[in-house]
Protein backbone atom coordinates (compact mmCIF):
# COMPACT_ATOMS: atom_id res chain seq x y z
CA UNK A 1 0.00 0.00 0.00
CA UNK A 2 2.73 2.62 0.92
CA UNK A 3 4.62 1.66 -2.71
CA UNK A 4 1.37 2.30 -4.46
CA UNK A 5 0.44 5.40 -2.42
CA UNK A 6 4.23 6.39 -3.41
CA UNK A 7 3.80 5.98 -7.01
CA UNK A 8 0.44 7.60 -7.22
CA UNK A 9 2.27 10.99 -4.84
CA UNK A 10 5.14 11.02 -7.63
CA UNK A 11 2.43 10.99 -11.09
CA UNK A 12 0.50 13.37 -9.17
CA UNK A 13 3.74 15.96 -8.38
CA UNK A 14 5.44 15.44 -11.59
CA UNK A 15 8.34 13.35 -10.02
CA UNK A 16 9.95 11.19 -13.72
CA UNK A 17 13.17 10.28 -12.66
CA UNK A 18 13.92 6.94 -10.87
CA UNK A 19 15.04 8.67 -7.46
CA UNK A 20 17.82 5.95 -7.46
CA UNK A 21 18.91 6.65 -10.93
CA UNK A 22 19.57 10.37 -10.25
CA UNK A 23 21.66 9.75 -7.42
CA UNK A 24 24.04 7.72 -9.13
CA UNK A 25 23.96 9.86 -12.37
CA UNK A 26 25.00 12.59 -9.41
CA UNK A 27 27.70 10.65 -7.71
CA UNK A 28 28.96 9.31 -11.70
CA UNK A 29 29.18 12.97 -12.65
CA UNK A 30 30.89 14.09 -9.65
CA UNK A 31 33.76 11.45 -9.57
CA UNK A 32 34.28 12.17 -13.56
CA UNK A 33 34.76 15.68 -13.23
CA UNK A 34 36.69 15.52 -9.62
CA UNK A 35 36.51 12.69 -7.11
CA UNK A 36 34.94 14.55 -4.30
CA UNK A 37 36.08 14.76 -0.17
CA UNK A 38 33.73 13.44 2.35
CA UNK A 39 31.12 16.23 3.53
CA UNK A 40 31.88 17.41 6.85
CA UNK A 41 28.80 15.87 8.82
CA UNK A 42 30.06 12.42 6.56
CA UNK A 43 33.13 12.52 7.29
CA UNK A 44 31.86 12.89 11.32
CA UNK A 45 29.81 9.92 11.16
CA UNK A 46 32.65 8.09 10.01
CA UNK A 47 35.46 8.87 12.38
CA UNK A 48 33.40 9.42 15.44
CA UNK A 49 30.59 6.39 14.50
CA UNK A 50 27.54 8.68 14.60
CA UNK A 51 28.33 10.55 18.09
CA UNK A 52 25.34 12.99 18.33
CA UNK A 53 26.55 15.19 19.98
CA UNK A 54 29.38 15.87 17.83
CA UNK A 55 26.89 15.95 14.99
CA UNK A 56 24.64 18.42 16.39
CA UNK A 57 27.62 20.55 16.84
CA UNK A 58 29.02 20.02 13.71
CA UNK A 59 25.62 20.63 12.25
CA UNK A 60 25.53 24.28 13.98
CA UNK A 61 29.46 24.96 13.39
CA UNK A 62 28.53 24.38 9.93
CA UNK A 63 26.45 27.46 8.69
CA UNK A 64 27.96 29.74 6.55
CA UNK A 65 31.18 27.92 5.98
CA UNK A 66 33.30 26.02 4.37
CA UNK A 67 33.47 21.99 4.97
CA UNK A 68 36.91 22.10 5.90
CA UNK A 69 37.07 24.52 8.35
CA UNK A 70 33.72 22.66 9.88
CA UNK A 71 36.06 20.36 10.55
CA UNK A 72 38.78 21.82 12.21
CA UNK A 73 36.57 23.61 14.02
CA UNK A 74 35.01 20.41 15.58
CA UNK A 75 38.17 18.64 15.77
CA UNK A 76 39.93 21.44 17.73
CA UNK A 77 36.62 21.57 20.41
CA UNK A 78 36.18 17.81 21.05
CA UNK A 79 39.50 17.59 21.57
CA UNK A 80 38.79 19.11 25.07
CA UNK A 81 35.40 18.78 25.10
CA UNK A 82 33.70 15.51 25.39
CA UNK A 83 30.24 15.92 27.01
CA UNK A 84 27.35 18.40 26.81
CA UNK A 85 28.33 18.50 31.14
CA UNK A 86 31.74 19.64 29.98
CA UNK A 87 30.64 22.18 27.06
CA UNK A 88 27.87 23.74 29.31
CA UNK A 89 30.08 24.55 32.04
CA UNK A 90 33.09 25.77 29.27
CA UNK A 91 34.12 29.47 29.29
CA UNK A 92 32.40 30.99 26.61
CA UNK A 93 35.89 32.53 24.99
CA UNK A 94 37.42 29.37 25.01
CA UNK A 95 34.98 27.69 22.68
CA UNK A 96 35.53 30.86 20.71
CA UNK A 97 38.84 30.17 20.65
CA UNK A 98 38.66 26.89 19.48
CA UNK A 99 35.85 27.09 17.16
CA UNK A 100 37.17 30.49 15.78
CA UNK A 101 37.95 28.67 12.18
CA UNK A 102 34.28 28.10 11.57
CA UNK A 103 33.47 32.04 11.42
CA UNK A 104 30.67 33.65 13.30
CA UNK A 105 32.45 32.20 16.09
CA UNK A 106 30.82 34.15 19.05
CA UNK A 107 27.41 33.47 18.14
CA UNK A 108 27.86 29.74 17.50
CA UNK A 109 29.73 30.24 20.97
CA UNK A 110 26.73 31.38 22.50
CA UNK A 111 24.68 28.88 21.06
CA UNK A 112 27.04 25.85 21.82
CA UNK A 113 26.70 27.15 25.27
CA UNK A 114 22.86 27.76 25.24
CA UNK A 115 22.07 23.94 23.47
CA UNK A 116 24.31 22.21 26.04
CA UNK A 117 22.72 23.32 28.80
CA UNK A 118 19.50 22.61 27.85
CA UNK A 119 20.91 18.85 27.23
CA UNK A 120 22.03 18.60 30.32
CA UNK A 121 18.85 20.35 32.23
CA UNK A 122 16.11 18.91 30.28
CA UNK A 123 17.68 15.58 28.15
CA UNK A 124 20.47 14.16 31.18
CA UNK A 125 22.95 15.37 28.82
CA UNK A 126 22.05 12.78 25.68
CA UNK A 127 20.65 14.16 22.27
CA UNK A 128 17.50 13.21 21.66
CA UNK A 129 16.46 11.52 18.51
CA UNK A 130 13.45 12.51 17.64
CA UNK A 131 12.32 16.31 15.40
CA UNK A 132 9.88 17.51 18.16
CA UNK A 133 12.52 17.18 20.88
CA UNK A 134 15.20 18.49 18.73
CA UNK A 135 13.10 21.02 17.47
CA UNK A 136 13.38 22.60 21.67
CA UNK A 137 16.98 22.96 21.26
CA UNK A 138 17.85 26.74 21.19
CA UNK A 139 18.43 28.03 17.71
CA UNK A 140 18.25 24.38 16.48
CA UNK A 141 16.15 24.22 12.89
CA UNK A 142 14.75 21.42 10.44
CA UNK A 143 17.49 21.17 8.96
CA UNK A 144 19.96 20.91 11.89
CA UNK A 145 17.14 18.90 13.90
CA UNK A 146 17.28 16.83 10.28
CA UNK A 147 20.85 16.35 9.99
CA UNK A 148 20.94 15.07 13.29
CA UNK A 149 18.30 12.46 12.74
CA UNK A 150 20.18 11.14 9.29
CA UNK A 151 24.00 11.43 10.60
CA UNK A 152 23.73 10.63 13.90
CA UNK A 153 20.71 7.85 14.38
CA UNK A 154 20.27 6.88 10.71
CA UNK A 155 16.91 7.70 10.52
CA UNK A 156 15.03 8.92 7.51
CA UNK A 157 14.63 12.64 7.30
CA UNK A 158 15.80 15.17 4.76
CA UNK A 159 18.03 17.86 5.72
CA UNK A 160 17.46 20.43 3.32
CA UNK A 161 20.14 23.21 2.91
CA UNK A 162 20.67 25.86 0.44
CA UNK A 163 22.50 23.28 -1.93
CA UNK A 164 19.46 20.38 -1.90
CA UNK A 165 17.37 23.52 -1.72
CA UNK A 166 18.90 24.83 -5.18
CA UNK A 167 19.53 21.33 -7.11
CA UNK A 168 15.97 20.64 -6.11
CA UNK A 169 14.82 23.21 -8.16
CA UNK A 170 17.11 23.08 -11.32
CA UNK A 171 15.75 20.06 -11.86
CA UNK A 172 12.22 20.47 -11.76
CA UNK A 173 11.61 17.91 -8.88
CA UNK A 174 9.69 20.96 -7.00
CA UNK A 175 9.24 24.94 -7.36
CA UNK A 176 9.75 25.97 -4.01
CA UNK A 177 10.65 29.31 -2.33
CA UNK A 178 11.79 28.24 0.92
CA UNK A 179 13.80 24.94 2.48
CA UNK A 180 11.27 24.42 4.48
CA UNK A 181 9.02 23.55 1.62
CA UNK A 182 11.20 22.14 -0.27
CA UNK A 183 11.41 19.81 2.41
CA UNK A 184 7.82 19.05 2.54
CA UNK A 185 7.48 18.48 -1.53
CA UNK A 186 10.51 16.03 -1.46
CA UNK A 187 9.33 13.49 2.14
CA UNK A 188 5.72 13.40 -0.14
CA UNK A 189 7.29 12.79 -3.20
CA UNK A 190 10.39 10.29 -2.53
CA UNK A 191 10.33 7.19 -1.02
CA UNK A 192 11.89 7.14 2.43
CA UNK A 193 14.05 4.58 2.01
CA UNK A 194 15.96 7.20 -0.19
CA UNK A 195 16.00 9.97 2.73
CA UNK A 196 18.94 9.36 4.13
CA UNK A 197 21.14 9.62 1.08
CA UNK A 198 19.53 13.05 -0.23
CA UNK A 199 21.68 15.31 1.63
CA UNK A 200 24.91 13.68 1.10
CA UNK A 201 24.76 13.33 -2.48
CA UNK A 202 23.47 16.46 -3.21
CA UNK A 203 25.46 19.09 -1.29
CA UNK A 204 28.48 17.04 -2.68
CA UNK A 205 26.70 17.49 -6.10
CA UNK A 206 26.22 21.23 -4.98
CA UNK A 207 29.63 22.67 -4.25
CA UNK A 208 31.30 20.25 -6.79
CA UNK A 209 29.18 20.80 -9.97
CA UNK A 210 25.91 22.32 -9.51
CA UNK A 211 27.33 25.51 -8.14
CA UNK A 212 25.29 28.54 -7.38
CA UNK A 213 27.44 30.27 -9.74
CA UNK A 214 29.31 29.04 -13.04
CA UNK A 215 27.42 25.41 -12.27
CA UNK A 216 29.55 22.50 -14.48
CA UNK A 217 26.26 21.91 -16.84
CA UNK A 218 28.07 20.40 -20.18
CA UNK A 219 29.52 17.23 -18.17
CA UNK A 220 26.50 16.75 -15.95
CA UNK A 221 24.62 13.44 -16.97
CA UNK A 222 21.50 14.91 -15.67
CA UNK A 223 21.08 18.23 -17.87
CA UNK A 224 18.53 16.38 -20.11
CA UNK A 225 16.00 16.47 -17.41
CA UNK A 226 17.33 19.45 -15.98
CA UNK A 227 14.72 22.70 -15.99
CA UNK A 228 17.66 24.66 -15.61
CA UNK A 229 19.73 23.53 -17.94
CA UNK A 230 16.75 23.80 -20.68
CA UNK A 231 16.18 27.45 -19.59
CA UNK A 232 19.85 28.07 -20.33
CA UNK A 233 19.64 26.70 -23.66
CA UNK A 234 16.47 28.05 -24.70
CA UNK A 235 17.76 31.64 -23.56
CA UNK A 236 21.05 31.01 -25.48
Amino acid sequence: MQRIITIILALLFGLTMDVQKMLDSMLETINKVKPPRLTALKELQKEERGDPLQILIGTILSARTRDENTTIAVRNLFAKYKTAEQLANADTKDIERLIKPSGFYRVKAKRIKDVANMLVEEYAGKVPDNIDELLTLPGVGRKTANCVLVYAFNKPAVPVDTHVHRIANRLGLVETKTPEQTEMKLTSKIDRKYWTKINDTFVMFGQNICRPVGPLCEPCLLKRRCKYYRQLKSAS
